[in-house]
C-alpha cells in the first residue's frame, strides 16, 4: 500500500507540466469526463487502480463493478485512509466528492446506491486513475 501520510504538494505549474490536459482539469479543477469515454470503465483484469497524479493505491479490481453509469465504479477503496470526502454543492445538488488524501486530487463522487457489502458506489473519473495490472491485495 502506498504511503498516504506524507502529502504531495506541488505548484499549479508543476501539476500542469506533469498531467495531461484532461487529468489536470479533473484532478486539479474538479472536472469530470463524459460518461463512457474512459477505457478503464471496461478494464476487467486483476490489479490496482492508483491516483494518476501521485500513484497512491486507491481501489482494488476486486471491488470494481458495472454500475451502468459510464464511469469506473467501486464499492470500497483499497485502504479507507487513501481517500477523503467533502460536500459538493455544485450543479444545484448536494453530493459527496471523493479526493485522493495524499495529493488532494479530485477523483469523483460517492453515492449510497452501490452493491453489498458496503452499499456504496465510488463513481470515479477514469482520467484520475492509472491502472497497475498486478495481483490485487
Amino acid at each position: 500500500m502506498s504511503d498516504t501520510k506524507s502529502k504531495v504538494e506541488k505548484t499549479d505549474a508543476e501539476w500542469r507540466a506533469e498531467l495531461t490536459e484532461d487529468q489536470y482539469r479533473i484532478l486539479r479543477c474538479h472536472g469530470t469526463e463524459r460518461a463512457g469515454t474512459s477505457p478503464l470503465n471496461d478494464e476487467k483484469r486483476r490489479g490496482i487502480f492508483k491516483c494518476a497524479a501521485c500513484g497512491t493505491e486507491l481501489f482494488a479490481s476486486d471491488t470494481k463493478f458495472e454500475s451502468g453509469t459510464g464511469w469506473p465504479s467501486f464499492y470500497a477503496p483499497a485502504d479507507p485512509n487513501a481517500v477523503d470526502t467533502t460536500e459538493d454543492r455544485s450543479l444545484f445538488m448536494v453530493r459527496t466528492e471523493v479526493h485522493c488524501r495524499k495529493c488532494g486530487g479530485h477523483l469523483g463522487h460517492v453515492f449510497d446506491d452501490g452493491p453489498n457489502p458496503t452499499g456504496l458506489r465510488y463513481c470515479i473519473n477514469g482520467a484520475s486513475l492509472a491502472f497497475d495490472p498486478k495481483e490485487s491485495k
